[in-house]
């Protein structure tokens, strides 16, 4: 080749199967939360879409909040098990509009909260708690509706501190967003 030739690639890029979006739905469907071990990705809805562009798998994701520390590393983790599953360059698009609610966890991920003891989202995201509305939150040990918040703030900015008043024990709470 000589000397100053633009050396071009298409890194990889190749047709659509038609097995690839549902692949790729079951590879997603495997990478956990590293805030919320037992929650997928795809649970907890922050992958909004994949795609096909450019000879490549594109996903859309929307992190819980813009300034979600975990998002970087969720990120890492997601393009690591695509290509760990032969999907060569797959292209991650942080999509910020609509914002992520937590109305986008699914059935399985609220199943899979409570179980692991965290209470789920009571409701659907609104405005009650602008209005010093407080939600109905039961406890994930004891099913207890007799809780109090102990703070804002849990483990995590989404998440906030409760405790049961009946079987005593502490809990973090899903905020509703």
């Amino acid at each position: 080749m000589p000397r100053g030739e633009l050396i071009v690639s298409d890194g990889g890029a190749r047709d659509l199967r038609s097995d690839d979006l549902g692949q790729a739905w079951n590879v997603l469907a495997q990478v956990m939360d590293p805030e919320v071990p037992v929650l997928s990705v795809v649970e907890l809805g922050i992958v909004r879409d994949l795609n096909w562009h450019a000879g490549h798998l594109q996903v859309v994701l929307t992190p819980t909040y813009s300034g979600c520390p975990a998002t970087e590393v969720i990120e890492q983790d997601i393009r690591q098990a695509l290509e760990d599953a032969g999907f060569v360059s797959p292209r991650l698009k942080r999509q910020l509009h609509p914002a992520w609610t937590t109305d986008w966890i699914s059935a399985s991920g609220r199943q899979r909260l409570q179980a692991y003891g965290i209470a789920a989202p009571q409701g659907s995201a609104s405005k009650r708690s602008l209005l010093g509305e407080s939600p109905q939150v039961c406890c994930p040990q004891c099913a207890s509706s007799h809780t109090e918040m102990l703070s804002q703030f849990g483990s995590t900015a989404c998440k906030a501190l409760y405790r049961c008043c009946d079987c005593r024990e502490p809990f973090d709470y899903f905020k509703c967003i």
